[in-house]
């Protein structure tokens, strides 16, 4: 097993599931529609990657989210869910779109 996913489950299975999912359809203090650009000045960009196949975060929602939020650099992967960053390479594909821009995605 992987370090990652040790990690992301010390607490158990349900716990880390539980702990998802509150944050997925718990109340929110702010809509996320209206974050405000981070970088007006264009002088970054916030990154989100998504997985087609996560059953808890729906592609749909992302995608609408970066298509509304044009601030939002969107990274969207095939054949991946929920722990996309324990594929193998995918940690890689991360970090160098972050540090050289490079988007593979």
């Amino acid at each position: 097993m992987f370090t990652l996913q040790v990690q992301i489950r010390q607490q158990g299975d349900y716990v880390s599931l539980h702990h998802d999912l509150m944050v997925g359809f718990g109340a929110w203090e702010f809509d996320p529609m209206d974050l405000e650009n981070p970088f007006p000045n264009g002088e970054g960009s916030v990154h989100l990657w998504q997985g087609v196949d996560d059953y808890l975060s729906p592609v749909i929602l992302q995608r609408y989210i970066a298509q509304r939020l044009p601030w939002i650099e969107y990274h969207e992967l095939a054949g991946m869910g929920h722990t996309l960053p324990m594929a193998e390479g995918v940690s890689d594909q991360i970090v160098k779109a972050l540090l050289l821009g490079k988007n593979e995605s």
